[in-house]
């Protein structure tokens, strides 16, 4: 995929790029394999604001992606789709049994590819395996972290992971972030990378595009007042928070840890920090 750039007729045209819609095969969408997305603005069931800058946007259905492929399908690409839930781009498929679904597009699928799920099938882009039938140094994406529950990291655009090793019923894994942990061999993974690579470089141009997104403006805290922000106020006019960065409820925000899943800690091999500092 490359970007597509804009002769520029307008200001906010100047400084804006976008997708290039040419991987794409078919507009819209399979009724029966989506859903209605209801929004909820960052609110819970109780309407308070849990998550701050969400709100309008365009209306968008949800597809219903596949990310469990049932061991023993074989089926054929039909089509490639666009997906405004997710950075990565879609694949409908046509199983043997005439059944449709969706799955994450790899970085070489196309139309008319041919796909398989099991144990013992081909090493090839967009196959899913378990780990255990996987070679080590393969990238993959899509990756179990339970056995049956489906695919949970590796699936933005242009992400990959590598399998580092096998020990016992255990493999390594290298994860996007440089971090490298354990999965359970009987995991199931797709072969390849996501694709959409280049989605990354799209630059947004105007806030007007981000409002289509459903994210409302965000404001500074250096700019607010004293009594808004542990950042605001100043006498004379203040640049920065002065001592450690906060959010508007007084929590650190850089360098404060917020992991609390210590049950998992076992599994991780190697930390993405100790990665960053070689």
């Amino acid at each position: 995929m490359a970007i597509r750039y804009y002769k520029p007729t307008t200001p906010g045209q100047r400084g804006m790029t976008t997708q290039d819609m040419s991987a794409i095969t078919e507009k819209g969408t399979v009724k029966k394999l989506r859903s209605v997305k209801k929004k909820h603005s960052g609110r819970n069931n109780q309407g308070r604001i849990t998550t701050r800058h969400r709100g309008g946007g365009a209306k968008v259905f949800y597809r219903n992606v596949s990310f469990n492929l049932p061991s023993g399908t074989k089926a054929k690409v039909v089509a490639i789709e666009y997906d405004p839930n997710r950075s990565a781009r879609i694949a409908r498929i046509t199983d043997q049994d005439n059944q449709q679904h969706y799955i994450l597009a790899s970085a070489k699928m196309s139309v008319g590819d041919v796909i398989e799920s099991g144990k013992e099938i081909d090493i090839e882009h967009g196959n899913r395996l378990p780990l255990e039938s996987i070679p080590a140094g393969s990238v993959i994406h899509a990756i179990e972290l339970e056995p049956g529950r489906g695919a949970q990291i590796v699936r933005s655009a242009g992400a990959r992971a590598q399998l580092v090793a096998k020990e016992g019923d255990r493999v390594q894994i290298k994860l996007p972030s440089g971090e490298v942990r354990t999965v359970h061999k009987t995991c199931t993974a797709s072969l390849g990378a996501v694709g959409n690579e280049q989605h990354k470089n799209i630059k947004v141009g105007k806030a007007g595009r981000n409002r289509h997104k459903g994210r409302r403006p965000t404001v500074r805290g250096v700019v607010m007042n004293a009594v808004d922000h542990p950042h605001g106020g100043g006498d004379g006019g203040s640049h920065g928070p002065g001592g450690h960065p906060m959010t508007p409820w007084g929590q650190k925000t850089l360098g404060y840890r917020t992991r609390r899943r210590k049950r998992t800690n076992k599994f991780i091999v190697r930390s993405r920090h100790q990665a960053k500092r070689k």
